[in-house]
């Protein structure tokens, strides 16, 4: 099973393609899509679905993985992650592909089977569950990835 995995944002939005192969899972493919801030919201949605939409026509995948929103004191960053969650919902069900959410605490709990790991922790699992070939800088590349770990592991039980 291919799972397109995305960690939705719009300054920088992490995504992961991950296959399963008999009982391993692995990486086909990871990025981190990063918007200018000096663009408007608008340009930067554009950006993020229009990456995502040619991982979904090279890919297609199976199933498409986001994170659910999680509370956070910035309203104002909430609504914009809410909006590119919900064009990025839009764009998978166009493809015909079907699309799972999982909170930040099914995410660690699959990763390393405690739902308040920290992000060290879910770091050093991904390398320990899957080989990653390449340096990644950024937190969200790694939360794409251990979301499609997440999905994995919900398609498997």
């Amino acid at each position: 099973m291919l799972v397109l995995a995305i960690d939705p944002g719009y300054g920088r939005c992490g995504v992961a393609v991950v296959d399963k192969e008999g009982a391993k899972e692995v990486l086909v493919y990871s990025a981190c899509i990063e918007t200018s801030a000096k663009a408007d919201f608008p340009e930067r949605l554009s950006e993020v679905t229009t990456a995502c939409a040619e991982l979904l026509r090279a890919y297609k995948p199976d199933a498409v993985a986001l994170e659910k929103l999680f509370m956070t004191k910035n309203q104002k960053t909430a609504m914009r992650v809410s909006e590119v969650r919900g064009a990025l919902i839009d764009l998978a069900t166009r493809h015909g592909t079907p699309v799972f959410e999982y909170t930040p605490g099914e995410v660690k709990s699959a990763a390393t089977g405690s739902g308040s790991a920290d992000k060290r922790a879910v770091i050093k699992m991904l390398h320990a569950l899957v080989k990653i070939d390449k340096k990644i800088t950024h937190d969200d590349e790694y939360d794409a990835i251990a979301i499609g770990i997440t999905h994995l592991a919900r398609v498997r039980a």
